[in-house]
């Protein structure tokens, strides 16, 4: 296999992207190869991509395995200076970064800034955590004998991530694998692979040696067969996932016949419920922003807004107020979203509306499906027949036995829906099975201690949206949302690391735990004066 070395390469992103294995580029293209797209201007090819196939993921797999005891053996303060520099070097390439994410994926520019931003907190904050991988010292039940607690790498790491957050939530599994002295083999998605790259090759430049860091460009099928045939290989020990519900069971299925325990971080179906004394003017923003930013192609994008009857009215008027006049259109302009990820996207989007059915009302729309020229939307910023935009969808009158209520819609689409009090409020919010994310907007303290309590979420708002996440608070979700792991924070050290216990005998003798514990006799009779 002829190679070229990826770190004598520019950081600025080339017209062809490919696979990097042990700090080489790939010369051949054995998956293929496709064009990324702009969104937004479908006509602009973001970059050619050269893909590999399940032997270029094993091939990774084993360069990892061969880079990963050098560098676990560099002490953990020294591997998170590495972390700084690569802190830094994101710091310097916000912007350009910034602009290929909104360019690729379409992601708005300010949101995009966020996103790039979101890596530098990462980076800041595993800075410091190479000098606090802290263990213990433990005291023994026997004489001169000590006990202590290690963390230690659990070796190579196999990272998958979708599109939609393609700098933040990799470096969420990445950033803390190096820190904790892991070697990393990581497949972004195909439609960012421009990103992808570019993020890498920051990486690469901030000291890293080769084959710590290696990305694989394919498919996802053809990534799944790369990590069955690794796992069997014995090259991966942790599996990162995030990505859909359906896709995720597979993955865990995978990794448990490897007695393994992955990482999954998956969908949501996150509610936002409104009190009777809530803000409505702040429900309606916190919903406006958690169930179309991002043409609601987040994993914690609003799905049902639970509200209660007394208010339900007033809400649902004021939200379908602020959608139509909500400016949507070019990433690159002050819109609240632009397109979708990529046609397949929009397919699956124009698919999801099958499931309005005469007992609902598409309340306050100005269109559904496609926001084209034919079916075009008022006020839109830019040029509709350029990219793939979708029209901004609420519906009402949803209840729990409709599929619209228990199905994640990845896209511009919200669900309303009733309740009387707050029991009925917290059944409805953990009935479809997802436990990502919820919000709830009230002013009463009881109201939002209640619902913290009894709602089955990893992670909970109150008065605010349901997205958003910040680097030093754990991320994840449970039930149909993932296995209880979670991203980011010191949570994350307990995915990258495992514990190692050690007992250091000096009384020059076996002592058996258990068996030889000195006893210290009492006297069982003993009665004070009355």
């Amino acid at each position: 296999m002829r190679t070229t070395d990826a770190r004598e390469e520019t950081l600025h992103p080339g017209r062809l992207v490919s696979s990097i294995v042990g700090g080489r580029r790939p010369e051949d293209a054995p998956g293929g190869r496709i064009s990324s797209l702009n969104p937004a201007r479908t006509g602009d090819v973001v970059a050619e991509v050269a893909l590999g196939d399940a032997g270029t993921f094993v091939e990774a797999c084993r360069a990892a395995r061969e880079a990963q005891k050098e560098w676990a053996s560099v002490p953990a303060p020294i591997r998170s200076n590495s972390i700084k520099q690569i802190g830094r070097l994101f710091e310097a390439n916000k912007e350009p970064l910034a602009r290929l994410v909104t360019r690729e994926i379409g992601k708005t520019y300010t949101e995009s800034l966020g996103e790039v931003q979101e890596v530098i907190d990462t980076c800041d904050f595993f800075t410091g955590e190479g000098r606090r991988l802290y263990g213990q010292t433990v005291p023994s039940e026997m004489p001169d004998k000590q006990l202590f607690t290690f963390r230690v790498p659990v070796g190579v790491a196999a990272v998958i991530t979708a599109g939609n957050f393609p700098a933040a939530v990799p470096s969420w599994y990445i950033i803390p694998a190096l820190a904790c002295g892991n070697a990393v083999v990581w497949k972004p998605a195909e439609y960012s692979a421009a990103i992808g790259d570019a993020f890498a090759r920051i990486l690469l430049h901030g000291g890293l040696p080769e084959g710590v860091v290696n990305v694989v460009q394919c498919e996802g099928p053809v990534a799944f067969e790369g990590l069955e045939r690794a796992l069997e290989a014995g090259l991966v020990d942790k599996v990162g996932f995030t990505g859909s519900t359906e896709v995720g069971r597979e993955v865990g299925a995978l990794c448990g016949r490897h007695l393994q325990s992955p990482c999954l971080e998956l969908g949501g179906k996150n509610p936002l419920v409104v009190m009777p004394d809530a803000d409505l003017d702040l429900a309606v923003e916190g919903a406006l922003f958690s169930g179309f930013g991002t043409a609601g192609q987040r994993c914690t994008s609003l799905g049902t807004a639970l509200v209660h009857e007394s208010v339900y009215e007033g809400f649902l008027n004021r939200f379908a107020r602020a959608v139509g006049e909500a400016p949507i259109g070019d990433p690159t302009q002050d819109v609240l979203y632009g397109p979708m990820l990529g046609e397949r996207f929009a397919e699956r989007f124009e698919g999801w509306l099958d499931l309005v059915h005469d007992h609902h009302t598409l309340y306050g729309s100005t269109g559904t499906g496609r926001i084209t020229d034919a079916n075009p939307r008022e006020g839109f910023v830019g040029e509709p027949g350029a990219g793939i935009y979708c029209h901004p969808t609420i519906v009402s009158g949803v209840t729990e036995d409709d599929e619209l209520f228990n199905t994640e819609t990845f896209g511009p689409i919200v669900n309303v829906a009733g309740f009387a009090d707050l029991d009925e409020a917290v059944r409805l919010s953990n009935a479809h099975g997802y436990g990502l994310s919820a919000a709830i907007y009230t002013r009463d303290a009881e109201n939002a201690l209640r619902f913290r309590e009894r709602n089955g979420a990893g992670m909970l708002s109150v008065n605010n949206s349901t997205s958003g996440a910040e680097a030093h608070v754990p991320f994840g979700g449970n039930g149909r949302s993932g296995n209880g792991s979670r991203l980011s924070g010191i949570w994350v050290l307990d995915q990258f690391t495992r514990w190692q216990a050690m007992n250091w005998d000096y009384a020059g003798k076996l002592q058996k735990a258990q068996m030889d514990v000195i006893d210290l006799p009492a006297d069982p009779d003993f009665r004070l004066p009355d």
